[in-house]
């Protein structure tokens, strides 16, 4: 089972709001943020440092968002914040834009009753690992429940680091709506610590924890409301498609995009006098504060003749931090 936040997010439409980088409950050892992120107060939407929420939309139209994920570190430990974000966002996109929450704490009630008055559509709890398979009659279990009630679809979001049926038990019993199983991954940020507690990764994977798939896959989701979402297709899907979307929103006349969603374009440092005499038409190019920048189709076709002295095809993620993928030097 897919829920519509995962639809979204497969077409790369949902907007990533970190909102907080502390978690006060533990210091997972598999928890994935890196030194940018872990313990900071600085807000992200998607790649970009936000200070306002009408940064946050402003941020979600670049991209044309479908909806929004909200994580962290902790959401709930910020909870005006969060709500603040989900009201704006929900006012201004209206009720269709999905928004879904990860959390590793329960809340309680009053923490549910105020997400779902912001306009939050879905909850996903990361119950301690040291808590799973003794769920049952505890604060983990009434909190299903307590979200229903409140509005909300309950449901459970954990690393796939090993089988459980406990999960299965919650499903069967109508507790929460669905489980999500990421492939478990090493990260720069937990690679040490992943390693010291014996894990590896996968022979010639970049990320994949070795030997802990085919457990979940035979013994999790085979579950009609089970979800196993490998790291592989979040890098290339979901990445992929993000990057599309605002890649086709931000190009300008002369930007070609890539089936990767990045940017290409030429770049030189002629005068813009000399493109004018060339009759460059002026949609074709930019000039920027010490260069050029212009189809790079035609800034080879002009170095080739001998035009211009030369320049560069580069090519750049759309996103706010503009990252550079490559450059190729024409001469």
């Amino acid at each position: 089972m897919i829920s519509k936040g995962c639809e979204q997010c497969a077409k790369g439409g949902k907007m990533v709001l970190f909102v907080y980088g502390y978690c006060d409950q533990r210091d997972c050892f598999y928890c994935p943020l890196g030194e940018n992120r872990k313990n900071v107060t600085q807000v992200y939407a998607n790649e970009r440092p936000v200070e306002t929420t009408e940064d946050v939309v402003a941020e979600a139209k670049t991209m044309d968002a479908l909806g929004t994920s909200i994580t962290g570190g902790e959401p709930q430990e910020v909870l005006d914040r969060t709500c603040e974000y989900l009201s704006a966002l929900k006012d201004e996109f209206g009720e269709d834009h999905h928004t879904h929450l990860y959390t590793g704490i329960t809340g309680g009630r009053e923490n549910m009753r105020r997400l779902s008055e912001a306009g939050l559509d879905e909850i996903r709890f990361h119950p301690p690992y040291e808590l799973w398979g003794d769920l049952h009659g505890t604060e983990w279990e009434e909190i299903l429940y307590i979200a229903r009630e409140e509005g909300l679809t309950p449901a459970f979001e954990i690393p796939g680091i090993r089988a459980e049926q406990e999960f299965l038990d919650f499903l069967d019993e109508g507790a929460a709506d669905f489980c999500n199983v990421n492939e478990f991954e090493m990260s720069q940020g937990n690679y040490e610590r992943m390693q010291a507690e014996g894990y590896e990764l996968q022979e010639g994977h970049m990320s994949a924890v070795d030997g802990s798939k085919d457990a979940i896959l035979d013994e999790m989701a085979q579950h009609e409301k089970v979800y196993f979402c490998t790291s592989v297709f979040k890098d290339s899907a979901q990445h992929r498609n993000r990057l599309k979307r605002m890649a086709r929103n931000v190009q300008r006349e002369f930007d070609e995009v890539t089936d990767d969603g990045t940017l290409v374009y030429g770049k030189t440092y002629a005068d813009p006098v000399r493109l004018e005499e060339l009759g460059v038409p002026e949609e074709f190019y930019t000039v920027k504060e010490d260069h050029v920048e212009v189809a790079w189709w035609l800034l080879e076709e002009m170095v080739e003749e001998g035009d211009l002295d030369d320049g560069e095809i580069v090519e750049q993620h759309p996103t706010y931090d503009g990252q550079v993928v490559e450059r190729t030097p024409l001469a």
